[in-house]
C-alpha cells in the first residue's frame, strides 16, 4: 500500500466529502495519511481526523506563511505534541515568496517561531515536517544552529514538497532528513525537480499530495486527493527503473521510520 505522507484533510474544498475521499483512497491503495497542522486554531480540526480514522495521523505547527494566528509558544507544542495520535511537528519553517514590501530581516518573526517548533521536536523526539520556499540557505542555517545536524539528539524530519536543488537536497540528507516529492515531479516544467528525486536515495524519499493542492497530471489544476499518490509514485518509479510496487513498499517503510513506526493497515489486514 502507498502512504500520502502530507494532505490537509480539513481543507473546505475536502472535508464535507470525507467518506468518498476515504473510499477513493482505499480504492487506490492508499492505506495512510498525514493530515497537516498549519495554524493552533486548526488543530482541533486536524486532530479529530486522526482520533476519528484509524488510519490517519496528526501534526500540530504553524506554517511560516500564517500571519494574524495564535502564535505557538513552546509549551503549546510540547502539550498537543504530546496528544495521541500527534506524530509530527510541522508544518513549519521559512517562506519568504511573499514579503509583501518587507525584506528578509523583517521576517525574524519567521525565523523565531521556526526555532520554537525545532525546540519542541528536539525535547519531544518528533520529526519535524519543514516547508521551505525561497528561504532554502536560512532554512538550513537555523537547522544548524538549533543542532539539527543529524547527531544524536536531533530530531530530524522531512523536507515537504520538495523544490529545490540537489544542493540543498544533499545537504538536508546529510542532516539526517528525509525528503518528499509531490504531484509537482509529474508536471512537463519539472525536470529539474526529477534530476533531483532521482539522486536521493530510495530509504530517504517519501511521497505526498499535499492535498487539495497540486494534483499530478493528469488532474493537474483539479482539487488534489490522497487517491492521487500513487501517481508520484509512479514517477519515481520511472525514474529509478523500479515496479511501482518497490516505491510503494520503501516510501511505506521510510514513513514508518521517520515517524517512528506508525503502524496502519495493510494489504490482508482491516
Amino acid at each position: 500500500m502507498f502512504v500520502d505522507s502530507h494532505c490537509h484533510l480539513n481543507d473546505p474544498a475536502l472535508a464535507p466529502n470525507m467518506d468518498a475521499i476515504l473510499a477513493a483512497m482505499a480504492q487506490a491503495r492508499v492505506g495512510r495519511a498525514l493530515c497537516i497542522s498549519t495554524t493552533l486554531e486548526e488543530f482541533p480540526e486536524v486532530h479529530q481526523l486522526a482520533l476519528t480514522h484509524s488510519n490517519l495521523w496528526a501534526t500540530v505547527g504553524v506554517h511560516p506563511e500564517s500571519e494574524g494566528v495564535q502564535e505557538p509558544a513552546l509549551q503549546d507544542l510540547l502539550r498537543i505534541g504530546s496528544l495521541p495520535r500527534v506524530v509530527g511537528i510541522g508544518e513549519t519553517g521559512l517562506d519568504y515568496y511573499r514579503l509583501n514590501g518587507r525584506s528578509v530581516a523583517d521576517m525574524a518573526w519567521q525565523r523565531e517561531r521556526f526555532r520554537v517548533h525545532i525546540r519542541a521536536a528536539r525535547q519531544l523526539g518528533k520529526p519535524l515536517v519543514i516547508h521551505t520556499r525561497n528561504a532554502a540557505a536560512d532554512t538550513l542555517q537555523v537547522l544548524q544552529q538549533e543542532g539539527e545536524d543529524g547527531s544524536s539528539g536531533s530530531a530530524g524530519g522531512v523536507f515537504h514538497c520538495f523544490s529545490e536543488d540537489w544542493q540543498v537536497a544533499r545537504t538536508a540528507l546529510d542532516a539526517g532528513f528525509y525528503i518528499s516529492f509531490s504531484g509537482i515531479m509529474t508536471f512537463k516544467s519539472a525536470q529539474a525537480m526529477r534530476d533531483v528525486a532521482q539522486k536521493v536515495p530510495l530509504d530517504r524519499v517519501l511521497i505526498e499530495t499535499d492535498s487539495p493542492y497540486l494534483a499530478p497530471m493528469p488532474y493537474r489544476g483539479k482539487t488534489n486527493t490522497p487517491a492521487y499518490v500513487p501517481l508520484v509514485a509512479q514517477q519515481l518509479a520511472v525514474l529509478h527503473a523500479l515496479p511501482i510496487e518497490t516505491i510503494a513498499q520503501r516510501t511505506s517503510a521510510n514513513f514508518e521510520t521517520l515517524f517512528r513506526a506508525v503502524g496502519g493497515p495493510r494489504e490482508g489486514t482491516k
